[in-house]
């Protein structure tokens, strides 16, 4: 299970005012202290684990995970923690359709690729000064946008998102989609869209860190798994292929 002790030296259990608070997040608030809503990290814990198994399972079928954290405390954190187990990730402005219109997506990154071809090939410096300029600078607006998700080239298996008030655009296009949403939902917001609520500090980096480190460590395991299952499946079938047949046999 998470550590109770660990998540409690991370902040996880700190809300937000009472009078800010979402009624639909009563069953996860455990008191309230000098006007702040305390979270039950017991609630926390068990969240986590649920959280993690299930997104295990999804790594382990080799489907991605796309992470959306555009708020200035999160950032950095999920851009390095979803890097380190290769997934996908929206940390700048979230682009609008960027699930409901996937295929408009994949060709502004097909785009990028394109740019990148043409600096190989050589076909790049033929051009003008001034064209030179202004492809450079939408390749540059490209990566900063959409290069974090250049390698996902279908729907992502699931959403994670830290802040669903922030993220809620984001959050809709799932649901929209039936893509599993995966949350950490602090006392302000409404959990009843999320199919997989953390009920957790979402404003303190430290919070934020401590929790995406349970989570992205179950998916590293997941892919782990999935890695072994296909050198176990590749070594079983070259064995089937070198075992004589019955024929051989006699």
């Amino acid at each position: 299970m998470a550590n109770i002790q660990e998540l409690l030296e991370s902040g996880v259990h700190f809300g937000h005012l009472t009078r800010k608070w979402n009624p639909n997040m009563a069953p996860y608030i455990y008191t309230e202290r000098n006007g702040v809503h305390i979270i039950d990290l017991y609630k926390t814990s068990a969240k986590i684990d649920e959280a993690s198994a299930a997104l295990q399972k999804i790594a382990n079928s080799g489907r991605k995970i796309l992470f959306v954290a555009t708020k200035k405390q999160a950032k950095d954190i999920v851009a390095e923690k979803a890097e380190a187990v290769n997934m996908p990730y929206i940390t700048e402005r979230w682009p609008g359709g960027m699930l409901t219109n996937f295929v408009t997506i994949r060709k502004a990154v097909k785009k990028m690729t394109s740019i990148d071809r043409m600096k190989t090939d050589g076909s790049f410096d033929a051009l003008s000064k001034r064209e030179k300029l202004q492809i450079t600078r939408q390749r540059e607006k490209l990566e900063k946008n959409l290069g974090s998700i250049s390698d996902m080239t279908r729907l992502p298996g699931a959403l994670f998102v830290i802040d669903v008030k922030k993220e809620h655009i984001a959050v809709a296009e799932a649901q929209k989609l039936n893509i599993p949403i995966f949350a950490m939902v602090d006392t302000n917001s409404d959990p009843r869209p999320i199919d997989f609520v953390i009920p957790a500090n979402d404003d303190a980096s430290k919070s934020i860190d401590k929790v995406l480190s349970y989570v992205t460590d179950s998916i590293a395991e997941g892919l782990t798994e999935r890695k072994a299952d296909k050198e176990k499946a590749k070594a079983d079938k070259e064995k089937t292929a070198e075992a004589p047949t019955k024929e051989e046999a006699k």
